[in-house]
């Protein structure tokens, strides 16, 4: 079947919260992928607040921050699609043409930084979808959020697979020379044909590559993320990607490893068949290796690592490549004492 150009899918599995279904069926089969739209819409969601608290013992911090709901990077493997659901989409083509953007958010991070009770913790950004999507390059809600971080000295992470992130280099020199910033810049594959197929709408590996370069070069703590680690698509990539981050300047490296989730079980094995069908079975037959013979695995402690024998492997192979490019680096801490209350420096 015909794929979208630089979708990740063409098709839109059900949402487990609708209790009425839509659709087109013709016998003459003139409602085909192809006819679907494909177009990027835009909505404004106008939440009462910004921060998303987590109580996750398996996740390193409690609160999170995310600009925009959906994502147009468009990657087959991606948990968030199925939050999609929760605004009446699926987690299908939906999760990657209708963005939800939340324009009044730096406003309403800084009524959080402005109560007498707020006590100053590392906030990530992109906890769920990237804060410099596509869609960031007119909106600019990420910038707002991060004069925000600035004004108020706060701590702040940043996850991104996005270039995008050097538009605003200036403001993350200013965050990181008060130890207020970290940043991390996901590489899943450094080879250009699975990146095209696997997340159609992110840049180029080696772009990112270069994106650590500058970034570190510019001052700014940096590490690298190789999530999701896939059994038989990029798991023989894991030594070079660390590598060349290392390279280029990265203090530290992480992973995670796939698990499909919700509908993005049946996205996956479509997207797998379309574009490797001669592994598709291994490929899956790998991944329930992981999660105890299920696609998927809500156990913390174990959703991300997985178990099991070829989960141990894919372990070992990832820490002696750390061990050995990243001996002698480290990020260093956050500065949580340079919170101003009011945003503003004391007069006297």
């Amino acid at each position: 079947m015909k794929l979208f150009s630089g979708r990740g899918t063409y098709y839109n599995p059900e949402n487990q919260y609708e209790k009425t279904k839509r659709g087109k069926f013709f016998e003459e089969g003139i409602d085909k992928a192809d006819k679907l739209p494909a177009i990027t819409r835009s909505f404004i969601d106008n939440s009462k607040g910004i921060l998303s608290k987590n109580d996750s013992p398996d996740i390193p911090f409690q609160y999170s921050i995310n600009p925009y709901q959906g994502c147009e990077h468009g990657c087959i493997y991606c948990y968030a699609r199925n939050s999609h659901n929760y605004y009446g989409f699926s987690a299908g083509l939906d999760f990657e043409v209708n963005i939800i953007a939340k324009p009044n958010a730096a406003t309403l991070l800084e009524k959080e930084f402005m109560k007498k009770n707020w006590r100053p913790e590392p906030i990530i950004m992109s906890g769920n979808t990237d804060c410099y999507q596509p869609a960031e390059r007119k909106l600019k809600i990420t910038r707002g959020l991060l004069e925000v971080f600035l004004k108020y000295r706060h701590p702040v992470s940043i996850i991104t697979k996005n270039v995008l992130i050097l538009r605003d280099i200036y403001i993350l020199k200013e965050l990181a020379a008060l130890q207020l910033l970290r940043v991390a810049i996901t590489i899943t594959t450094l080879c250009e044909e699975t990146r095209l197929a696997m997340e159609p709408r992110t840049v180029h590996g080696e772009k990112k590559i270069k994106a650590i370069a500058k970034l570190s070069a510019a001052g700014i703590p940096v590490s690298v993320m190789m999530g999701p680690i896939i059994p038989g698509i990029n798991g023989h990539e894991i030594e070079d990607i660390l590598k060349r981050a290392s390279d280029a300047g990265a203090l530290n490296g992480s992973y995670t490893m796939i698990r499909l989730n919700g509908a993005v079980g049946e996205l996956f094995t479509q997207w797998l068949q379309t574009y490797y069908p001669d592994r598709t079975e291994k490929v899956l037959s790998a991944i329930r290796s992981l999660h105890g013979g299920n696609l998927n695995d809500s156990r913390w402690g174990l959703r991300m690592k997985g178990e099991g024998a070829l989960a141990t492997t894919f372990h070992m192979l990832f820490k002696a490549a750390k061990k050995k490019y990243f001996q002698d680096c480290s990020l260093p801490p956050f500065n949580t004492k340079a919170f101003i209350k009011g945003g503003q420096y004391p007069l006297f």
